[in-house]
């Protein structure tokens, strides 16, 4: 196995991408690496969280999920202090120690660190609903709102 993986590893500093997807023509360093993403169009989602029934296509993005249920934080901010489950969200939480907010709403005077959350302001002034739950039917601004509402169809508190 250690051969295996060292030839492997030997062939992404090649640069070759000998796997290619048939649906989209993105290539891959190893098969594997098409095989996780082919679920991206199959909708093949193997890993589910026991909590809350919520389907993934691959087992890391499931073991950050399950953060919301545990409760787990382990990015935090060198700054203030500030616990986060995703490194992509302490990341995020630095930019705001700047001060800057260079997106600006153009309905009302509020202005943003970030261009998403720009866009997830202006729900409120389009009344979009994007998230829906497959399960009832009603729809939510913010993916989280769903996922705390689909909390109530598995039982959970």
């Amino acid at each position: 196995p250690l051969n295996k993986d060292l030839n492997a590893h030997i062939k992404t500093h090649s640069g070759l991408k000998p796997y290619q997807c048939n649906q989209c023509d993105k290539a891959f360093y190893q098969k594997n690496g098409l095989q996780m993403h082919e679920r991206t169009h199959t909708g093949e989602k193997p890993f589910q969280c026991s909590h809350c029934n919520m389907g993934f296509s691959q087992n890391h993005i499931l073991r950050t999920h399950l953060r919301i249920h545990t409760g787990e934080k382990p990015f935090k901010c060198k700054v203030c202090d500030k616990a986060f489950s995703r490194t992509e969200s302490l990341q995020e939480h630095l930019i705001a120690h700047t001060g800057e907010k260079p997106y600006q709403c153009e309905h009302c005077d509020k202005s943003f660190t970030l261009s998403r959350v720009l866009k997830r302001h202006m729900r409120i002034h389009t009344g979009e609903k994007p998230y829906q739950c497959s399960q009832c039917g009603k729809a939510f601004s913010e993916k989280f709102l769903l996922i705390k509402h689909l909390m109530i169809h598995s039982g959970e508190k």
